[in-house]
C-alpha cells in the first residue's frame, strides 16, 4: 500500500497529467491512493478570487471565468469533444462559488476562504481521475472531506485523528482493494459537513493523515527538484542533493522554513515508522531522497533562507524580569494574533523575536502588547538557518550583512541579517 503526493507544479497543464498517468503506470507496486493539490498557481488565484468578493469587488466575477476558464483548457487538451463526463463534473463543482458569491458575505472570512479556496483541489483531482480512467486504470475519485475530520478552526482545521482513521478504515480501506483511489490534499471536513482546509501548502500532511490512518508502506511526495537539497537552487548556483535524511532533521529542517516538505507531514509517518520519498516528477528514475527513522547526522550542512521577516523586541515598562509569567503572557498574545515565531532571544529585560512579515497582524500584535510592554521592531529583514554550520559557512552568507540576531546551539545556527547600509 503506497501513497503518492503531486504538488500544483506537476499537475499545472495537460502534459503534467499525462505525466502523473505515466508514473502511476510504471512505479505503482500494488494498492495505491494518489494525493493531488490546485493545478499550478491555483491556490493563488482562488486567494484572489475570495479577497475580491469579500471587499465587494467588480471583478469578482470575472476572475471566477478566469479560473474556469484555466481548468477547462486543461480539460480540452486531455479529452476529445465536449461529450467526457468530466465537463459537467468540473462545471458542477464550480457552482459551488457561483451560489457563494451571488450574495453578500455573511460568513466569517476564514470560513469563506476555506469553501471558496478548497475548490481547486476538488477540481484538479476530479480532472486526473478522469485522465487515469482514461487511460485505462481502474479509478475512484474520494472526497477527503468525507475522511480527513477537523473541527471548525477555518484555514488551520486540527484534525480529529481518532474519528479520522475510523472512518478510513471502514470505508476507504475496502475501496482500495480493486481501484486506484484519487483524493485532495489540503481539506477536510467538519461534524456539520463544512470544508477545512489545513493550513497554506498543507497537501503534504493531508499524504501523511492518510498514509498513517491506512499504515502503508512509504508515501512518495513528487517534487519538481531531484530531492530534498542542501540549499534552495535560488539561493545558491550549486546545491547537493541529501540522499538520507533522519526524521529528526527532517523535522528540524521543515520547522526552519525549507519548503520541500510541510512542517506537519512528518511527524505522523515517524509515529508509524512510514518511509518517506521525496523524488522528482521531471526525473522519475532519480533515487531521490529517502527520509526514515535511521538516525545519521547529515553529510553537509544545509541552508534555508527566508525573507520578508520582521525582528520585534519585546521590553517590559516596569523593567521586570522576562520570567516565566511575562513570556506567558507575550506567547499567548502571539498565539492569538495566529504568528508564528520563526527564532527568538531573550535577556533579562527583553525578548526578541523574527517573525514573517505580515503588516496587519504586526500592527494587531504591537497594539496589543503595548500597554504592557515598549516595543522596537525592524522590517525588510532576511533569516538564515544553517543545520550542521561551522564558521565557514556562517562566512559565505554574511558578506556585506549586518547581524541583528544570532542563535547558536550545538548543530543550528540562526542570523537575522539586514544589507549593509
Amino acid at each position: 500500500m503506497d501513497i503518492y503526493k503531486f504538488g500544483g507544479a506537476s499537475v499545472k497543464d495537460a502534459a503534467g497529467v499525462k505525466n502523473l498517468s505515466t508514473i502511476v503506470r510504471d512505479y505503482q507496486n500494488g494498492k495505491l491512493l494518489i494525493v493531488v493539490s490546485a493545478m499550478g498557481k491555483m491556490t493563488n488565484k482562488l486567494e484572489e478570487l475570495t479577497k475580491a468578493y469579500l471587499e465587494g469587488n467588480e471583478n469578482t466575477h470575472a476572475l471566477l471565468e478566469e479560473i474556469k476558464h484555466f481548468h477547462f483548457q486543461i480539460i480540452a487538451e486531455l479529452f476529445d469533444g465536449k461529450s467526457h463526463s468530466v465537463y459537467d463534473d468540473v462545471a458542477n463543482t464550480f457552482v459551488e462559488i457561483e451560489w457563494l458569491i451571488e450574495d453578500e458575505p455573511d460568513n466569517d472570512a476564514d470560513y469563506i476562504y476555506d469553501q471558496i479556496v478548497s475548490i481547486g483541489e476538488v477540481v484538479s483531482t476530479k480532472i486526473v481521475a478522469a485522465w487515469l480512467k482514461e487511460s485505462g486504470n481502474k479509478t475512484l475519485w474520494a472526497d477527503a472531506r468525507n475522511f480527513i475530520q477537523t473541527d471548525n478552526t477555518y484555514r488551520e482545521g486540527k484534525v480529529d485523528w481518532t474519528k479520522t482513521n475510523l472512518i478510513i478504515q471502514k470505508d476507504l480501506v475496502p475501496l482500495l482493494e480493486d481501484n486506484i483511489i484519487v483524493t485532495q490534499g489540503f481539506i477536510g471536513g467538519t461534524s456539520e459537513n463544512y470544508t477545512t482546509t489545513l493550513g497554506r501548502e498543507g497537501s503534504d500532511y493531508s499524504a501523511a493523515i492518510f498514509a498513517s490512518c491506512l499504515n502503508a508502506d512509504a508515501l512518495t511526495i513528487w517534487k519538481d527538484v531531484p530531492g530534498v537539497l542542501n540549499a534552495d537552487p535560488k539561493w545558491f548556483d550549486e546545491t547537493e542533493l541529501i540522499a538520507q535524511l533522519s526524521y529528526h532533521d527532517a523535522i528540524e529542517l521543515t520547522y526552519y522554513g525549507a519548503t520541500v516538505i510541510h512542517p506537519k507531514t512528518i511527524k505522523p509517518l515517524q509515529n508509524k515508522g512510514i518511509p518517506l520519498f521525496v523524488r522528482s516528477f521531471i526525473q522519475p528514475e532519480g533515487t531521490g531522497t529517502a527520509i526514515t527513522k535511521e538516525n545519521n547526522p547529515l553529510p553537509i550542512p544545509s541552508f534555508i533562507f527566508k525573507i520578508n521577516q520582521a525582528l520585534i523586541s519585546i521590553f517590559p515598562k516596569d523593567y521586570s524580569f522576562i520570567i516565566e509569567e511575562n513570556l506567558s503572557n507575550i506567547f499567548e498574545r502571539f498565539h492569538k494574533h495566529k504568528i508564528k515565531i520563526n527564532t527568538m532571544l531573550n535577556s533579562a529585560i527583553s525578548f526578541s523575536v523574527s517573525i514573517d512579515d505580515h503588516p496587519e497582524r504586526i500592527e494587531r500584535l504591537i497594539e496589543d502588547l503595548s500597554a504592557e510592554f515598549t516595543i522596537k521592531y525592524n522590517k525588510g529583514l532576511e533569516l538564515v538557518t544553517i543545520r550542521y554550520y561551522n564558521q565557514n559557512t556562517i562566512d559565505r552568507v554574511t558578506v556585506n550583512k549586518d547581524i541583528l540576531l544570532e542563535v547558536k546551539s550545538r548543530y543550528t545556527c540562526q542570523m537575522v541579517m539586514k544589507n549593509k547600509s
